[in-house]
């Protein structure tokens, strides 16, 4: 009997859990295998996006687990993002619809804005929607049963609080970059604040982020980082418990009260990814962790510079 991941609680009462696969970065034969092998370890929780150009390979994975009685639809929860150039002004529904296609699906768990700058189809130019018109489009999918729950990925908080106070369908998660050389406190109690759960991606500092390409074909200058892997707290408290650094990575995050997303194709390392249940992480042992001071944000997504709604405008002066 495989363990299963505890759950977050969104604000709409919905249960996401708190461990999931990430699946950026895998490729259709690649994800399939995972997805299969993930769901067999006791995953519920997939996340993707339409970026990823994998929804259809998770689709059919999701559909032979059901068949085969391994799971039910009831029992999973699906991620999936609307790219920039989906969350255009009367784009969103129509690219949600193509991804349930894709999927397989009626409906999704969690539908995201994948980043807060809308642009055109071929990302050539872009395009002032701005934020609160964009969350205009997902309450529109939320309110037709499209998505159980809706919610940002990049967002800042002076974005999300214009999304909130726009009255429709609160911001129910945010998914960011966050790890222990970026640990996003200020963004974790904003949201705790407006009741928004987070979502970490990038827990284990992105070792493979260096191999990215954007649709466009443009390939991201990734800025040079040190290895959270490798940091000697991290390794003090990994080998005191008996765990990989990997997974007081992991650990560290989810006992700051957040979800996670670690992303492999290796069925040994998923398996590894989810044994997190039989230890944690203390407040005293996270402030050790946190002791390097670090905060280096590693995706700062330079193809929204200019745009008027860059959420790291601020960051890069």
């Amino acid at each position: 009997m495989t363990a299963s991941s505890p759950f977050i609680t969104l604000s709409n009462g919905v249960k996401m859990p708190a461990v999931g696969l990430g699946t950026w970065q895998s490729s259709p034969e690649e994800v399939m295998a995972a997805v299969k092998a993930a769901v067999k370890a006791g995953y519920r929780l997939i996340d993707t996006a339409a970026l990823y150009f994998n929804e259809e390979a998770i689709g059919t994975a999701i559909k032979e687990l059901i068949d085969e009685k391994v799971v039910t639809r009831e029992e999973l929860f699906i991620t999936t993002k609307a790219w920039s150039n989906e969350i255009a002004p009367g784009k969103l529904e129509p690219a949600l619809r193509n991804s349930l296609k894709k999927l397989q699906l009626e409906y999704v768990d969690l539908y995201l804005a994948h980043m807060p700058a809308a642009v055109n189809e071929d990302m050539s130019k872009a395009v002032n929607s701005p934020v609160e018109d964009v969350w205009r489009q997902f309450d529109g999918v939320y309110k037709a049963g499209l998505a159980k729950a809706v919610g940002v990925s990049n967002w800042n908080n002076e974005q999300i609080g214009r999304a909130l106070a726009t009255g429709l369908t609160p911001v129910h998660n945010s998914q960011v970059e966050l790890h222990l050389y970026f640990p996003q406190h200020e963004h974790v109690d904003f949201c705790k604040a407006h009741n928004i759960t987070v979502t970490s991606f990038g827990t284990l500092g992105s070792p493979g982020r260096v191999n990215f390409t954007l649709p466009n074909g443009h390939k991201p200058e990734w800025a040079p980082a040190p290895s959270e892997l490798k940091d000697p707290n991290v390794l003090a408290i990994a080998e005191e418990k008996k765990k990989t650094p990997a997974q007081v990575l992991l650990r560290y995050a989810m006992d700051r009260g957040l979800a996670i997303i670690p992303k492999s194709v290796h069925e040994n390392r998923i398996k590894e990814n989810f044994e997190l249940f039989d230890f944690s992480i203390s407040q005293e042992e996270i402030a050790k962790l946190e002791k390097s001071k670090i905060s280096q944000r590693l995706f700062l997504q330079d193809f929204m510079i200019g745009h008027p709604e860059d959420p790291f405008a601020d960051e890069r002066k």
